[in-house]
């Protein structure tokens, strides 16, 4: 119930799959990432040899679209992964879409981005891929003629089943461990791949998945590997971007600075960069330190700041989102206004990047309060992001799920007491994978954020 509920918003609905790819966006020109990297992020990213034949020359750009809920960034991993397949950072595309806005013209905004796509490269056709609404969107862009004639392949990848392949060659990626779509399965006519045990956020994000896309964009070629480089000075870059909305954060500040792992303190007062974000989110590049620990923090133009701590770099990544509260209406707004921001008390919300969290099979824990339990991370939720707080305002740890988050996929909560105080450090461990970060005040730090890998 609770998937239909939502997910009925969603091109990926209970009994229609792929039919309406949702979403309340901005207008075209600011629902897309023109690229997955920036231009001046492009340059300091192993650049080919300006005198040598270009080798991007026979790859045909890639784009991608997201699905409910996310950004481009669920595709950060398979980027890296093309990266280290030969194509160059700058034909590599991210389609940012609001899908919560079911009233944007979203097919449009995708055609844009790929003619932007065709002109920068000089290619004659894209490769596209659409990951759950996103795949919903993307049969709609196929739908007509003149978008299937700008794409050479499609893949479809954690998606609705169809009654029958696009007019391009298709390939349909599912999974019977993809908890989230409800019709799933063959796509009669499609290049079909099923992966075992994996969640529905992880079709988007795990090798296999991109050894079988990358096979299929490259006429059943398969790729050198599926491992990321490792950078010595990782270049990192991104998108500011409204939580749920998918709206550029435009004028917000995004600062950041190195940390004492063991007490998530700054090593400086000063920041080792600062940004000002633009109208399109972006902010970066920033040359990192290999395996250091870092603290991003986004301030909004208007609303709360935001502070991210993620796994130390160790590979250059285009796609490092940060996401603000959203501070008005509509559906995302209205879900994190029941969030009390309160002084003295923390906030902390723990995202995994590239799966989801399931009860028996992880250990995720705050302060020593196991997060991964079966009413808060079964299988069939699949968590990404867990809300930890003092749901009740009664500073005691009650450890009970929020029933706050129990409609909606991939989010949880649980009512856990956070002291705030100056040199205090909340740990969060993830199968034995710790972060130690400032057990900061609510009220006037913001919530804080820690990303597993």
């Amino acid at each position: 119930m609770r998937w239909c509920l939502v997910m009925a918003l969603v091109a990926v609905g209970c009994d229609d799959a792929g039919t309406e790819a949702a979403a309340d966006a901005a207008p075209p020109d600011m629902a897309v990432t023109d690229a997955a990297v920036s231009d001046a992020a492009a340059a300091d990213m192993a650049a080919p040899d300006a005198t040598a034949p270009d080798p991007c020359a026979a790859r045909r750009p890639v784009v991608m679209a997201h699905g409910f809920l996310a950004g481009g960034d669920t595709f950060a991993n398979h980027f890296a992964r093309f990266v280290a397949n030969g194509y160059c950072p700058d034909r590599l595309y991210a389609f940012d879409w609001n899908t919560l806005d079911r009233g944007a013209d979203h097919v449009a905004a995708l055609d844009a981005l790929i003619d932007r796509a065709l002109a920068a490269t000089g290619a004659a056709q894209v490769d596209l891929g659409g990951h759950s609404a996103g795949g919903g969107l993307g049969y709609q862009y196929l739908a007509d003629p003149a978008g299937a004639a700008k794409v050479a392949h499609y893949a479809h990848i954690g998606s609705g089943r169809e009654d029958a392949p696009t007019a391009v060659p298709t390939l349909n990626l599912w999974s019977d461990a993809d908890l989230v779509v409800m019709e799933k399965g063959d796509i009669p006519g499609a290049t079909n791949v099923r992966l075992d045990a994996t969640d529905h956020y992880a079709i988007a994000t795990t090798a296999d998945s991109f050894a079988a896309i990358y096979a299929f964009f490259n006429d059943g070629e398969a790729p050198a590997t599926t491992d990321f480089p490792v950078d010595a000075a990782p270049v990192l870059a991104g998108r500011a971007a409204i939580f749920g909305e998918n709206l550029p954060a435009a004028g917000a500040t995004v600062r950041l600075w190195a940390l004492d792992p063991e007490t998530g303190a700054r090593l400086a007062e000063t920041p080792d960069a600062e940004y000002t974000v633009g109208e399109d989110g972006r902010w970066g590049p920033f040359e990192a330190t290999a395996g250091a620990h870092y603290e991003l923090l986004v301030t909004p133009a208007a609303g709360r700041p935001v502070h991210y701590y993620r796994e130390p770099f160790t590979r250059s990544n285009p796609l490092v989102y940060l996401r603000t509260l959203p501070t008005g209406g509509g559906l995302a707004g209205t879900l994190l206004s029941q969030v009390p921001f309160e002084s003295g008390k923390t906030v902390l919300v723990n995202f995994t990047a590239n799966r989801a969290i399931v009860a028996g099979a992880d250990t995720l824990t705050v302060d020593g309060v196991e997060l991964a339990r079966e009413d808060t991370a079964a299988a069939d939720d699949t968590t990404i992001a867990t809300f930890v707080y003092d749901a009740d305002r009664d500073g005691v740890t009650d450890a009970t799920p929020v029933a706050l988050f129990g409609a909606f996929p991939f989010l949880s909560g649980l009512d856990v007491f956070l002291p705030a105080a100056p040199g205090r450090a909340v740990t969060v461990e993830l199968n034995g994978r710790r972060l130690r970060v400032p057990a900061l005040s609510a009220a006037e730090d913001g919530p804080v954020i820690t990303v597993f890998e």
